[in-house]
């Protein structure tokens, strides 16, 4: 095939965030400019607070904070720990390295590592736990740099039991993954805009369990958590918010309503298994084991031989297909398949066709088909 030039406005957008857009949401971004503290945007962020809890499957206390998941999480770190606080921090990937270095700047954190796309021994964290006085015990839900999941059932009780408040990075785990938030314990979590959501990237949104609210001491100015909570009770924000993906998430919560939250999470874990099966019958291998494979992200190994940003780029300009690479310790090893938010089986179908093609075309596979064939099987 010859060489086709990109078009993002057509292309298969397989990241593993941000995501692909509904219309709906880049017209809903397609505004003039709107006065933050006039009646239509406060009731913009009305509706927002009405229809959180639909990604959290509770109440409890939620905000919305202009910034990326990272801020998120630096807002709910720096809102309920402090500076002499021994906290324990859990990481298998990169996103968990990333929670390290926040805690390094909020608190005295206690590293548990296991190597990149493998589970925790629960004896490893009860140690950690038991080493000392804890705050809290902070983990990853889904290592998106791995297609990874963490159980992170396992670890919020231990955290309970042991006095510490569970604070959870859920920025591409919601809401295509069933999380019974107050069953596993979460004291806080931080979901990012741009992954199951369906939104752009720019904004964190923050859960904290009533067991925490009240401790709220924050370390920080624009992440202040209590100035969020205090505003969004007025139907409002602390700061100029990033008034157009406000917009926009406001449209993928209501596509999210319409769609049914079981219903999203059904068809995500539809695509996962369809994706993971296809890579599987064409000959090649997850980089995790597929019983901690996440549901939002499928990370694939490379062939020896392969180079990531050839093959990537020969997906983007021979098939109009976009994948994401590796990240850290995996970056070079692996790419990663994206199917969250409104992504769909003609979606899939073109990314494993793609992926199929480049690698026959690179002497890696030998028959065509059987990853495509495999897909047909997996979808009704």
């Amino acid at each position: 095939m010859a060489k086709s030039e990109f078009d993002p406005w057509t292309s298969t957008f397989l990241l593993g965030g941000p995501v692909k857009l509904h219309p709906r949401i880049e017209r809903a971004m397609a505004v003039p400019s709107l006065n933050h503290r006039g009646e239509y945007f406060h009731d913009v962020t009305k509706d927002i607070k009405k229809l959180l809890p639909l990604i959290f499957g509770t109440k409890g206390h939620q905000a919305v904070i202009t910034g990326s998941g990272t801020a998120g999480l630096e807002a709910m770190v720096s809102g309920l720990v402090g500076k002499e606080d021994r906290v324990v921090v859990l990481t298998n990937g990169h996103f968990g390295n990333r929670l390290e270095q926040i805690a390094k700047i909020f608190a005295k954190p206690v590293v548990v590592k296991a190597p990149w796309g493998q589970p925790f021994e629960t004896e490893q964290v009860k140690a950690a736990l038991e080493g000392g006085k804890t705050r809290a015990l902070l983990c990853v839900y889904n290592e998106t740099s791995v297609g990874f999941t963490n159980d992170i059932a396992r670890f919020g009780p231990l955290a309970r039991e042991k006095g510490a408040l569970f604070l959870v990075d859920a920025i591409s785990a919601l809401p295509g993954l069933p999380t019974p938030l107050e069953d596993w314990c979460v004291d806080a979590m931080v979901v990012g805009s741009q992954k199951g959501l369906g939104a752009p990237p720019g904004l964190a949104l923050v859960h904290v369990a009533d067991r925490a609210f009240g401790s709220i001491r924050p370390q920080t100015y624009a992440n202040d958590l209590a100035a969020h909570f205090k505003s969004i009770e007025k139907d409002d924000t602390p700061w100029t918010p990033a008034v157009p993906i406000f917009l926009a998430l406001h449209e993928a919560l209501k596509i999210l309503e319409e769609e049914g939250v079981a219903k999203r999470q059904e068809r995500t874990r539809l695509l996962a298994r369809a994706t993971r099966n296809a890579i599987k019958a064409m000959g090649l291998s997850l980089f995790p084991s597929e019983q901690f494979a996440s549901d939002t992200v499928t990370a694939i190994r490379y062939p020896e031989g392969v180079e990531d940003s050839a093959f990537r780029a020969a997906l983007r300009e021979r098939h109009n297909v976009v994948v994401s690479g590796g990240q850290g310790e995996a970056k070079g090893t692996i790419f990663r398949i994206g199917h969250m938010g409104i992504a769909s089986e003609a979606d899939i179908f073109a990314g494993i066709a793609a992926v199929e093609k480049e690698m026959f075309r690179l002497g890696k596979i030998g028959i065509l088909g059987k990853g495509v064939t495999s897909l047909l099987n997996d979808f009704p």
